[in-house]
């Protein structure tokens, strides 16, 4: 499938977009992006403007066609949606396979071609190239190439690792036909218990900020291009000092607190970002408690109600004039089942969803995440509580970049390129290099044959986390400790089990403690055998119970079993470092400040701790 062309008189080839046989020049490609935005403005109708301002959910069917009921998560028929409201920006979920999520980006540009103007789709994703599975912050890679989190890049401490992990990544949206991505999320993870730090790049500023560079290059080029993904960096102004480390997406962790008074250092990645064009920014549900600048106290609303931040912080102090969209369900509470999610609305919980959206353009923002109710905007506007200029300032932003990447142009996509470019046999290599490179070695204890790692075959192996085929070169299994002469075991970081409101159960959060029974067990196991401990952390985690009897302990940030082995037996060499640091007790990160990097007071593995392999 392709776009509908046509040549001007003067030979030059356009899409024309209205059928007219006239290219008028929103159509013309010569121009910039920011004249065809302001002719495109001018004839678009207020219900098309306010359809530009909404950003929710959609899923693809099964076989790649549009779904035209209600899904999973998406509340309205594809149709619906685009043909009735207008809207043109969606956050795809699930994707099984290349060819199916292609084929739907076409038949989804398809469809939009009937649309007044026939304004293109702009299609964003979550994270979806590591392991994490949570709807509501990332998705396990699929089809895609499979990375390390983005704890895993940063512990790698290398720029350059990150730009390539970008540009691949880019290379496999593009071809599927995602052309904006949910990240990356740059907050600091300066508080321990935080639940989402998988996704981040370490609790270092300066380091987080380089980091930022590389990844907007590997995702945007030197500018937006037909070839781009737009990237919205989050979540501004940084999203890590939570109170006690419970997450704002639920009304117990609502607060943001800066006790140690590092709220600047939180915001240098950010700097870096707009320094380095970042197409979209989104602020954070959190709402800032006790904070002032300049010796005003800031609102105690939620960042993405807060005029203080978005325009006069982001906009008018650090110059920046890109999108800026909100975190999902500001607005209107999401129901799933027989669970809720109330709105993130905090600070204004008694404020109705038409007033919660006023107080939101007021802030600043130009797109509503999460939400479909396009009759409210033009509520707005019919009855004067929002002025039409208003609402052109953020239908211009946001067509700008749609132009800016050529999707007015041409938005469909080549299926047979798409099922060869994704998930390539050189991009998963790379990505699983990544991984094993990841690795953290923690503690390799001297043994009577030299360093526990790296690993070499036993005569007998005890494991725990691997299936047998992962270990088999290790040497032959065996189902009791004690008549072995290696015990592998692989563990994930604990977290405390929550149930009660939608997402709750996929965020791990609570207690970096483990439970004492699983404490109690691996400590007999090391004392019947050298145990080398293996965990996959999400946040940090207390390992000070095992290091008085492991033989060597390693963590890693989402990595395959064969990526691990590879790593531990040294043939790809782990050269991880402690991107957070590891707290000693639940006592220090108590103590802790929450926006204060490395403040738990004598760590047991400090940030940047990693031994090398011989």
């Amino acid at each position: 499938m392709s776009a509908t062309f046509s040549t001007a008189p003067d030979g030059t080839r356009y899409r024309d977009l209205n059928g007219n046989g006239v290219m008028d020049p929103y159509e013309d490609p010569r121009l910039t992006p920011e004249e065809r935005a302001e002719d495109l403005l001018g004839r678009l109708s207020l219900e098309e403007k306010c359809g530009l301002m909404f950003q929710t959910v959609i899923e693809v069917g099964e076989d790649g066609e549009l779904l035209e009921q209600p899904g999973r998560i998406s509340k309205s028929p594809t149709t619906t949606v685009v043909r009735d409201k207008h809207m043109n920006h969606f956050n795809v979920h699930a994707i099984r396979t290349a060819r199916q999520a292609a084929t739907w980006n076409n038949a989804l540009q398809a469809l939009a071609e009937e649309t007044p103007h026939g304004i293109p789709v702009t299609i964003s994703t979550d994270p979806r190239h590591a392991f994490v599975e949570n709807t509501g912050v990332a998705f396990s890679a699929g089809p895609f190439s499979q990375w390390p989190e983005g704890l895993g890049l940063a512990a790698i401490d290398d720029v350059e690792t990150v730009r390539a992990f970008a540009d691949i990544a880019r290379q496999e949206y593009v071809a599927v036909g995602i052309r904006a991505a949910l990240h990356p999320q740059i907050d600091l993870a300066t508080e321990p218990r935080w639940g989402r730090q998988a996704q981040t790049l370490g609790q270092d500023a300066q380091r987080v900020a380089e980091f930022t560079a590389a990844y907007l290059q590997g995702f945007q080029g030197d500018r937006l291009g037909p070839d781009s993904v737009a990237c919205t960096t989050k979540h501004f102004p940084g999203g890590g000092p939570q109170k006690d480390g419970e997450d704002a997406h639920f009304p117990y962790g609502r607060e943001q607190v800066y006790p140690g008074g590092m709220f600047d250092y939180h915001l240098e990645p950010f700097r870096e970002a707009i320094r380095r064009g970042t197409a979209g920014m989104m602020p954070y549900y959190g709402m800032p408690v006790g904070l002032e600048r300049g010796g005003e106290p800031i609102e105690e609303v939620g960042f993405g109600y807060n005029r203080q931040i978005v325009t006069d912080l982001l906009r008018d102090e650090l110059g920046y004039d890109g999108v800026v969209v909100t975190d999902w369900e500001l607005v209107n509470d999401n129901h799933v089942g027989d669970q809720v999610l109330p709105a993130r609305a905090w600070g204004v919980e008694a404020l109705t969803p038409v007033e919660r959206m006023a107080k939101i353009l007021d802030a600043g923002a130009d797109q509503f995440g999460g939400e479909e109710c396009v009759e409210l905007l033009l509520e707005l506007v019919r009855s004067g509580r929002v002025s039409e200029q208003r609402i052109d300032e953020s239908a211009r932003r946001l067509l700008r970049v749609k132009f800016a990447l050529g999707l007015f142009d041409d938005p469909y996509v080549d299926v047979d390129a798409a099922e060869r470019i994704v998930g390539n046999a050189d991009f998963r290599a790379a990505g699983e290099r990544a991984q094993s490179r990841s690795l953290t070695v923690l503690l390799n204890r001297e043994a009577d044959a030299g360093p526990t790692l790296p690993l070499a075959p036993v005569r007998a192996l005890y494991v725990e986390g691997f299936a047998e085929p992962d270990v088999a070169e290790l040497g032959p299994t065996v189902a009791d400790p004690a008549s072995a002469d290696l015990a592998i075991v692989r563990i994930k970081a604990p977290f405390d089990a929550r149930d009660d409101l939608f997402l709750e159960a996929w965020f791990h959060q609570g207690s970096l403690d483990f439970p004492p029974g699983l404490v109690y067990r691996l400590q007999q196991i090391a004392r019947r055998c050298p145990l080398v401990l293996v965990v996959t952390i999400d946040r940090p985690a207390i390992l000070t119970p095992f290091v008085a009897d492991a033989a060597a302990i390693v963590v890693d940030y989402g990595s395959s079993p064969r990526a691990v082995i590879e790593a531990l037996t040294g043939r790809v060499r782990p050269e991880g470092r402690l991107p957070v640091e590891l707290p000693r007790s639940m006592a220090a990160v108590r103590a802790s400040r929450e926006d204060v990097p490395s403040d738990t007071g004598d760590p047991l593995f400090p940030v940047r701790h990693g031994l090398r392999l011989a």
